[in-house]
């Protein structure tokens, strides 16, 4: 009776074991892909709040970081104190915000004998940068393509590539009005900044920005403040009395020339 018992248990275990195995191997493409797009997204969370803490959980101890602008960091000691020291430093006066462009983002499961062991995950993704007191604006655009490694039934992120680093799109939102032919008339002349002395020229209810033998059109958002619909930038007009002494040059909403407006020559 004993002997059959035991038989009985082997048997059991070994159908267990085998069924277990089975059903590891044979995990699809789709059930691997929300694992990890839910791993990711814990990561993305993490890195959006600077939680260096759940960041290092997440990366395996062996983790290696690739950057086309900061190189290579090796270990997970250094890519914390890089962190620690950069993007999430206490001193910081800005907040770094990524997120993912819709569309683009793809898993891509790994196996061995047909069992997974990993993932990669890629696509593209924009970064939003928040200055202390300022609205947050679109800065950047790059590549990413992360290794998932599962070891013991855990995933932990061991490769993270990033590249292709660049200005993001922009999108303009300004809608453009028109102004009177005498209002554009107005604000010809050559302004002297700091870095560069621009000259104005009127068109077609638009304005031409004249820098370095490049033209660029102005567009009015109302009589006085003008912007371009390549760039966030804006341009204001500013008058003394009746006429216009200074032309004041806002990049994300802050001020980054101040040119003034060189007095029409006279006979």
């Amino acid at each position: 009776m004993k002997k059959n018992t035991l038989l009985l248990h082997c048997l059991l275990l070994s159908l267990f074991l085998s069924t277990g195995i089975h059903a590891f191997a044979q995990e699809t493409d789709a059930e691997i892909a929300a694992i990890i797009q839910h791993q990711d997204s814990l990561f993305w969370q993490a890195y959006n709040s600077c939680d260096t803490a759940a960041m290092g959980r997440i990366f395996s101890e062996d983790v290696e970081f690739y950057h086309d602008k900061g190189g290579l960091t090796v270990g997970l000691p250094a890519l914390m104190t890089s962190m620690g020291s950069g993007m999430c430093s206490g001193t910081r006066d800005f907040n770094l915000r990524r997120e993912a462009v819709t569309g683009t983002v793809k898993v891509y499961p790994l196996r061995k004998n047909k069992e997974v062991y990993g993932a990669i995950i890629s696509g593209e993704h924009v970064f939003y940068i928040t200055k202390t007191g300022k609205k947050e604006f679109l800065d950047g655009h790059a590549i990413f393509s992360n290794v998932w490694r599962r070891t013991n039934g855990r995933w932990h992120m061991a490769r993270v590539f990033s590249y292709d680093h660049g200005p993001a799109t922009y999108v303009n939102k300004r809608v453009a009005v028109s102004v009177p032919d005498n209002v554009l008339k107005a604000y010809v002349g050559s302004y002297v900044g700091p870095q560069s002395t621009i000259t104005i020229t009127a068109g077609s209810n638009v304005l031409y920005m004249l820098v370095r033998d490049k033209s660029y059109p102005l567009y009015a958002e109302n009589e006085n403040l003008f912007f371009s619909k390549d760039r966030d930038l804006t341009f204001e007009f500013v008058k003394t009395g009746a006429g216009v002494n200074q032309l004041l040059i806002r990049e994300h909403d802050e001020v980054v020339e101040t040119a003034e407006k060189k007095p029409a020559a006279t006979l």
